[in-house]
């Protein structure tokens, strides 16, 4: 008699209390929030959130990786984490009211009198996403054999194919 498999039932992200140091997968199907999920995650780097489970302290957006699968996946992103942090500043400004049970419970977390500098923060990395890291994964990958290709013994001068559409037929035809 063979054990039976343990099957793990997903649970809910609370990106509020998500941690952000260590490595962590976060896997779902589409339509299930995992861009909200992510720009939420931006949003707490961007203020240093969290206590215990807050990364060691503030980050910029050039210092914080975003990795997705697709090119137009990734400019979705970086505009949807831009809005996200300045519907955030507007939010901590008070000059806007459109903030949902995250943002609301987010804010609650700082003093009334640290919400201009969070703001501050939040416009700041708005204005900054142009310099942040959001790329495809091959994309990423290229971008630090280029950086490092003397480290990495690979060449300096490298091509991404992405398309291998006609090295497969070439294949097929040999």
């Amino acid at each position: 008699m063979t054990a039976p498999l343990a099957v793990s039932v997903p649970s809910q992200l609370d990106p509020l209390n998500f941690p952000l140091w260590g490595s962590s997968l976060i896997e779902a199907s589409a339509g299930t929030g995992k861009t909200y999920t992510i720009a939420a995650l931006y949003v707490r780097l961007v203020l240093g959130h969290g206590d215990t489970a807050a990364y060691a302290r503030a980050l910029t957006p050039p210092e914080i990786l975003v990795v997705t699968f697709t090119d137009a996946a990734t400019q979705e992103l970086r505009d949807r984490i831009r809005v996200r942090l300045a519907q955030a500043a507007g939010y901590f400004f008070g000059t806007s009211d459109d903030a949902d049970a995250f943002l609301q419970d987010l804010r609650q977390n700082y003093p009334d009198e640290s919400w201009p500098s969070c703001a501050r923060k939040l416009q700041l990395a708005a204005e900054w996403m142009d310099e942040a890291a959001v790329s495809t994964i091959h994309g990423w990958c290229n971008r630090m054999l280029q950086e490092h290709a003397f480290d990495s013994d690979s060449l300096f001068t490298q091509t991404l194919e992405t398309d291998q559409s006609e090295l497969l037929a070439e294949v097929v035809r040999d």
